[in-house]
């Protein structure tokens, strides 16, 4: 508990919760299957329009913050930005956050729910997902209701930024180059709603 109190730190500190309507992490979340940890993606329509992609590991929300969005073709290799942690609860967060706020803008549950870890070391252990971030090396088989299949994170370091990773799709039968879904499917898992409607129903 203590160190997910640690890891919480750089999120809290960036944000100002009597103005935002973010959660503060003092909860679990709706997504969350006994058993299973979790995924979330997040469309995030702020100054530059990304979707956040988040793993929860050991009580919080590892994240990414990648431009381009999630991919269904394994020869597609997206940016992925490493950003601070956020709490569990934040997998249930859709909203508008306010003008001059950290992170100003729409935020939409894109996709969500449980995921596998993948990761085995050359004599075929398995490696927890700690360990597998601390490597920079990621494989997870994601259950969403828009996303299904394996997925790699790979600690690039693009352009000598540490912070720097590349998510890509593996080859295996929820691959499909064709398919666009952050383009064909915008509306939310968790109301239905587009970030137009979100912003129009919630914008303070």
């Amino acid at each position: 508990m203590q160190d997910n109190e640690k890891r919480l730190g750089p999120y809290r500190s960036k944000r100002d919760f009597r103005e935002s309507p973010e959660p503060r992490g003092k909860g679990s979340s709706g997504w969350r299957q006994k058993g299973n940890p979790l995924f979330v993606i997040q469309h995030h329509d702020a100054s530059s329009e990304h979707f956040d992609f988040r793993l929860e590991i050991d009580g919080t929300l590892t994240s990414w913050a990648v431009p381009k969005g999630p991919s269904t073709d394994p020869a597609e290799k997206r940016l992925a930005v490493r950003v601070e942690d956020h709490p569990l609860d934040y997998a249930d967060f859709e909203g508008v956050i306010p003008p001059g706020r950290y992170g100003a803008g729409t935020v939409l549950v894109w996709d969500a729910g449980p995921y596998r870890n993948l990761k085995q070391d050359e004599k075929g252990n398995s490696l927890s997902m700690r360990e597998s971030l601390e490597k920079g090396q990621i494989e997870v088989w994601l259950e969403g209701r828009k996303l299904r299949g394996g997925y790699a994170l790979i600690h690039s370091r693009m352009g000598g930024r540490e912070e720097n990773w590349l998510l890509v799709k593996m080859d295996d039968e929820g691959a499909d180059a064709r398919r666009k879904p952050t383009h064909t499917e915008p509306e939310s898992v968790l109301s239905g709603r587009t970030l137009d409607q979100i912003a129009d129903e919630e914008d303070p």
